[in-house]
């Protein structure tokens, strides 16, 4: 067989009747066998795996079987095979998992593309178990640990470039539980990029029939202890102390170290409380815990590390035995703050600070709007209710908030009428929560006419000096939002059209600005010119109602301070298609909108963001400059980051590339 593309390495311990499907699942990838080689390791199994991997071997020359005996971990069959892998990639596979047809294509794809080192492939959960979600809600060209959710899942679940890991001499730790994340948390911190496909079910993980998963019969905090430690170690060795580091370890401290302390600490007798397990603990939280790592965390966490720091063994026993309990207590209002009123909360004697006790960032802010409706002279009315949860509504004096969506520092506050909220609550502290709102559109900017573009908004919810912020929900029981109005300026009419955004939101669009559906152009594609350096190339199609009225288009980028910059569109309406380039040298660092303006009056139609688009770079006056997308930054038109390039830092990555070809 030639040189296979990725190596899938399956480890295999009494795993029927799920191997089977595991297996098919891999011989029947869209990428074709000819580019895989399926390794499958037999630890032990007396369940007949050992007879059906043959089975299905004597079938398959792609796949190679190995037996062995047990090793009782997972850890162990997944270093043999990695011993023996010669895959570009490697994919670690669990024998109850399956694979989507076309999973393993689509991730050595995206990794060729985008030379990264890691692919994770959109997971999905069978027969309930909990997968990961939120690294998973837009697929990602390259991203980091730093900038994107990847480092919540260090499951081991996804395409490694193999040369990463023969790098690091990198291998699993032989333990039963917590073995992987060590590894994947090792790979992760050395990573050249890290993709993300997640508009394709790759992975199918689901819990065996029988309930012998290894990560869940394996579950005292013993189990845990040498992973937990390990994954702490690993991030120390590979980050300088900081807030990068504090923010990796946030992920450790909290769900390695707190949740298990609160879930599976009073499982253990008390001699190996008090003798094995709180001596370790406490050196963990002596070594790896900062005052930044604590104060991101929850109250009850916050807590329980501020016990641990002060060596109150007795106290840390007593709030988890009580926690259920005292999850319930209810909170003090005070100096514009709200704490936990938990029995410790200015316990002199223990001495836990009130931060930990915390909780205003945290209160939920509950709200609705009742209706939305134009009054004379351009006026926008809105009605509803909207209170902090566990601050009663006394001295209220709530604002709502328009802020500029690509522009978060200009904004404008609209103070609102308070009066009693009928039947919003049973609970009367929130009798004074209702609210209503006049935008005066020709004045809300300070005096001034709101300025053209989409403006989001929000309620600054205050009562007893405490504030919270949240987003204006439009009622789902609305259909549509009030219809566009024309107001008259020194500048002539604009139009004011309030829209509800693809999660439920209100704003505002002020002079058109929004794209707007059934405009007779549709993007296809984007791309840098290849000799222009920082050159948008945009090319799409011209069809239906409205197309051959057309006169001109033009591409257009504007940020947030009032710069712009335009290029014309070359259209060929024999093809019924356009093309238009624009050059972004010379334009300011920051974020850029782009859209297309079309002719006359039409609206301007929606250039969006494309997955694929990379950054580029350029020179503009001896200075090195950037310019790449920035995901998730509008719900409807591409966003542009012009910077700096940290020359340092690019010339590093160039370096890891030419090293990473020749050791090919």
């Amino acid at each position: 067989m030639h040189h296979p593309r990725v190596s899938v390495i399956v480890p295999a311990y009494n795993a029927m009747p799920e191997l089977t499907e595991c297996i098919t699942s891999a011989m029947r990838q869209t990428i074709g066998l000819d580019q895989l080689e399926i390794i499958a390791v037999n630890d032990g199994s007396t369940d007949g795996t050992g007879k059906e991997l043959d089975r299905l071997a004597a079938s398959c020359p792609s796949l190679r079987v190995i037996h062995q005996e047990n090793s009782g971990t997972a850890a162990v069959p997944r270093n043999v095979a990695l011993d023996v892998a010669s895959g570009d990639y490697v994919f670690f596979l669990d024998s109850d998992d399956y694979l989507g047809p076309d999973a393993l294509r689509r991730m050595v794809a995206m990794a060729d593309e985008n030379g990264t080192d890691i692919v994770l492939g959109k997971m999905v959960s069978v027969g309930g178990r909990a997968v990961p979600t939120a690294v998973f809600k837009n697929t990602q060209p390259r991203t980091d640990i730093f900038s994107s959710a990847a480092y919540r899942t260090l499951g081991c679940w996804k395409l490694f470039r193999r040369s990463l890991l023969e790098r690091l001499s990198l291998r699993f730790p032989p333990y039963r539980n917590t073995e992987d994340k060590p590894f994947t948390a090792a790979a992760y911190l050395n990573a050249d990029g890290i993709s993300v496909v997640a508009d394709y079910d790759c992975y199918y993980q689901r819990d065996r029939a029988n309930g012998n998963n290894l990560t869940l019969t394996a579950q005292n905090l013993s189990h845990r202890m040498a992973g937990t430690r390990l994954c702490f170690e690993t991030v120390a060795r590979h980050l300088e102390p900081g807030p990068r580091r504090d923010q990796i370890m946030r992920r450790h401290v909290e769900w390695e170290l707190c949740g298990p302390l609160w879930w599976l600490l009073l499982r253990e007798s008390e001699e190996d409380i008090r003798e094995r397990f709180y001596p370790e603990i406490r050196d963990w939280v002596e070594n790896w815990v900062t005052d930044p790592v604590i104060a991101m965390l929850e109250p009850r966490d916050r807590m329980l590390l501020h016990l641990l720091r002060a060596d109150r063994y007795e106290e840390v026993m007593t709030v988890i035995r009580n926690a259920e309990e005292d999850a319930r207590r209810g909170h003090v209002v005070e100096g514009g703050r709200v704490y936990w009123e938990h029995p410790l909360f200015r316990d002199a004697a223990v001495g836990v600070p009130d931060s930990a006790f915390d909780v205003t960032g945290r209160l939920p802010v509950r709200h609705g709007l009742d209706s939305a409706c134009w009054q004379e002279d351009g006026v926008l009315r809105l009605t509803g209710h909207a209170y902090i949860e566990n601050v009663a509504s006394v001295d209220p004096a709530t604002e709502l908030v328009l802020r500029r969506h690509d522009d978060a520092g200009q904004e404008f506050r609209v103070p609102v009428s308070v009066h009693a909220a009928a039947e919003v609550t049973d609970d009367e502290r929130y009798a004074n929560a209702g609210f209503v709102a006049d935008v005066a559109v020709a004045t809300a900017a300070a005096g001034a006419p709101l300025g053209r573009g989409r403006w989001n908004l929000f309620l600054d919810v205050r009562a007893q000096g405490v504030s919270r912020t949240v987003r204006l929900k439009y009622p789902p029981s609305e259909r549509t939002p009030p219809q566009t109005i024309v107001t008259m300026g020194a500048d002539g009419p604009t139009t004011i059209t309030p829209y509800v955004t693809k999660w439920g939101n209100l704003s505002l669009d002020v002079g058109q600005e929004i794209p707007r559906d059934g405009t007779p152009c549709t993007v296809t594609g984007l791309s840098w010119h290849r000799s222009r350096k920082g050159t948008l190339v945009v090319t799409g199609e011209m069809a239906g109602e409205g197309a051959r009225d057309v006169l001109s288009l033009r591409l257009r980028a504007e940020n947030g301070v009032g710069g712009h910059r335009e290029a014309p569109a070359s259209l060929s309406r024999s093809e019924g298609r356009f093309t238009a380039a624009l050059p972004l040298r010379g334009l300011r660092p920051g974020r850029w909108t782009v859209a297309l303006a079309l002719s006359g009056s039409s609206p301007v139609a929606a250039v969006p963001y494309l997955a694929g688009v990379g950054r580029t770079r350029w020179f503009h006056r001896a200075r090195p400059l950037s310019a790449g997308p920035v995901k998730q930054a509008s719900e409807t038109t591409l966003v542009l980051e012009i910077r700096p390039v940290d020359v340092p830092k690019a010339v590093r990555q160039k370096l890891r590339g030419v090293v990473r070809k020749v050791r090919k």
